[in-house]
């Protein structure tokens, strides 16, 4: 089996070799095919663009050679004669589409013209002495201010003597000539004679410069670009690197066009010669893969499909056993999560159980004496009382009574609040009156802050009517009672204690509870369980005030946010407003 194996490898290795130069071949065969058909295509292509653009140019040539003959520029001497020119040439111009068409003596100056574009004297260029010398004048050249590429047509206008008095010049709009076939044909250029580019169907290549000697160009800029060139089968290939929209591979081909002193040229993109000879490879190679693979399935069907079946039943049982243990594991990991959720549940409620009993401890103090005041004064009033009834003054009698009365009524407001606050509330989220709340926050911090000589500023007469808010009337009384007394806390060590709290009924319900301490030292870790700035040690609180509180408001859809000011510090609760339709 192993020597099978082993010759079996080498044939294929041997198949693979002979099939991979077969394709090759074939592709480089179908290349070349291609290539002589891109280069005919390209050679009639270049020729009807050469032709496109001598013949539009043609007619500017034609222009100038009959306006020069035009007795209009017989007479130049006079202002008016000069005028009547101008006028004349500016019709031409209109009427042809040139850019400017002028007239100039002998000397060069310019004596009378449409636009004025080439300046006063043109007695420097190539086309007027070429015009001085009885011929036709060609050139090329950027006019500027405009920037504007301009093909120039000289005629000489000869005088009676036989001599030439002066040179009429039409000036083609070369952007207009190329307007007509842009884009319309493969990368097609005209250099002149120095090697610059000066008519192109892509903009990108207009007025890149070829040095003497040179086989590609370079962009004016003098910036490097990528380019290389070779043959193949006495084509000339450029490898381009010059913008998304000239090709890569490119077959290079040349005309000379005497008739506008330029050299007309063509890139065609080699790229469907590359996938013709890539298709006609493939389908070779596709055929002799396929008769391959036809005798190779032959011989190993049957072994293929026994070891095939013998793998794919050893992964079934594999994965049966693995997914069982999956869904073994799956139900142990929900079960666990549910326990720990219900232990969670609980904890949390036990920790909000406890923070009101710290809250309770520490307010011990103060609500014993707020409850022993009452009932000293009820036995006095009650002593009292007797002392008048024995003495026959019932009235006053009356009035002890009256005021054991108001004493005890004290009393079962204090109790009332201090049950509801150490109850552990469990009804859902509901309407509370924000005002109510408040209020009973502050009877239940009244006495400690009283004790601690704290200023108290809310101003709960100020609301005609309650403020209602979704949460928790025991909860929601906890968290005021958590920022009062903390903000006593922070206070204890200077003279000046003062505490506002402040509800604010913008777009979002909002009640501020701020003092005058020492602030914030690190508001980053504020809500964090067991985050406290007091002494280790100490009995007022292990620091989990204000995570309740965070908690608490959390759970009403709110926020808490604790932060700086001028002097103190001030915490947010911001909570939603309550209305019937929330309710439907």
């Amino acid at each position: 089996m192993r020597d099978f194996r082993g010759h079996r490898g080498w044939i294929v290795l041997g198949f693979g070799l002979a099939l991979a130069a077969m394709t090759a071949a074939v592709w480089s065969y179908g290349y070349r095919q291609a290539l002589d058909v891109l280069a005919r295509q390209g050679e009639a292509d270049l020729e009807l663009a050469s032709d496109r653009v001598s013949t539009q140019l043609q007619v500017y040539q034609e222009l100038a050679v009959l306006m020069a003959r035009h007795p209009t520029f017989d007479r130049l001497s006079s202002i008016e004669d000069r005028q009547a020119a101008i006028s004349l040439l500016r019709q031409v111009a209109d009427s042809t589409a040139a850019l400017d068409v002028f007239y100039a003596d002998a000397s060069g100056r310019v004596q009378a013209a449409a636009q004025g574009l080439t300046g006063p004297d043109v007695s420097g260029s190539d086309y007027f002495r070429r015009a001085m010398q009885g011929a036709l004048g060609t050139g090329h050249g950027v006019l500027q201010p405009l920037n504007r590429r301009a093909f120039f047509y000289a005629a000489p206008d000869f005088g009676e003597d036989g001599g030439v008095r002066g040179v009429l010049v039409t000036v083609a709009d070369v952007e207009d000539v190329e307007q007509t076939w842009r884009g319309s044909l493969p990368a097609v250029f005209f250099t002149g004679r120095s090697g610059e580019v000066f008519i192109s169907n892509r903009s990108e290549l207009l007025l890149w410069q070829r040095d003497p000697g040179e086989v590609g160009l370079h962009p004016q800029d003098g910036r490097q670009v990528d380019f290389s060139t070779h043959k193949v089968s006495g084509h000339d290939i450029w490898r381009l690197g010059w913008g998304p929209y000239l090709p890569e591979r490119a077959l290079h081909q040349a005309v000379d066009l005497p008739v506008i002193g330029m050299v007309g040229e063509i890139l065609l993109d080699t790229a469907p010669a590359r996938r013709l000879a890539a298709l006609q490879a493939a389908a070779l190679a596709a055929i002799c893969l396929a008769f391959g693979a036809l005798l190779f399935l032959a011989t190993e069907r049957r072994r293929s499909l026994a070891l095939a079946n013998a793998v794919l039943e050893s992964r079934v049982a594999k994965r049966t056993r693995a997914l069982s243990a999956s869904n073994m594991q799956l139900r142990r990991e929900v079960k666990e999560r549910q326990d720990a959720e219900a232990a969670l549940t609980l904890a949390q409620q036990d920790l909000v159980q406890a923070g009101k009993l710290s809250a309770l401890g520490q307010m011990s103090a103060g609500i014993s004496h707020e409850l022993n005041q009452p009932l000293m004064a009820i036995q006095q009033y009650a002593d009292n009382g007797s002392a008048f009834l024995q003495k026959g003054k019932a009235d006053r009698a009356g009035e002890n009574l009256g005021r054991i009365s108001d004493m005890a009524t004290r009393m079962a407001r204090i109790i009332k609040n201090l049950r509801a606050f150490a109850r552990n509330e469990s009804e859902p989220i509901t309407r509370v009156d924000l005002v109510k709340v408040i209020n009973a926050a502050v009877e239940l911090t009244q006495a400690r802050l009283q004790a601690d000589r704290v200023t108290l500023d809310w101003q709960s007469d100020h609301f005609d009517a309650p403020v209602y808010a979704w949460g928790g009337e025991v909860r929601l009384a906890q968290v005021f009672v958590n920022l009062i007394n903390n903000a006593a806390d922070a206070m204890q060590d200077q003279e000046n204690r003062y505490v506002q709290i402040v509800i604010h009924t913008d777009k979002r319900l909002a009640v501020t509870v701020r003092d005058v301490g020492p602030g914030i030292k690190e508001p980053e870790k504020l809500f964090e369980p067991f985050y406290s700035t007091k002494a280790v040690g100490s009995a007022d609180g292990l620091g989990l005030g204000l995570s309740i509180s965070y908690g608490l408001v959390q759970s009403f859809g709110g926020n808490i946010q604790g932060a700086n000011v001028e002097h103190g510090a001030m915490f947010t609760v911001e909570l939603d407003y309550w209305a019937e339709e929330d309710v439907a």
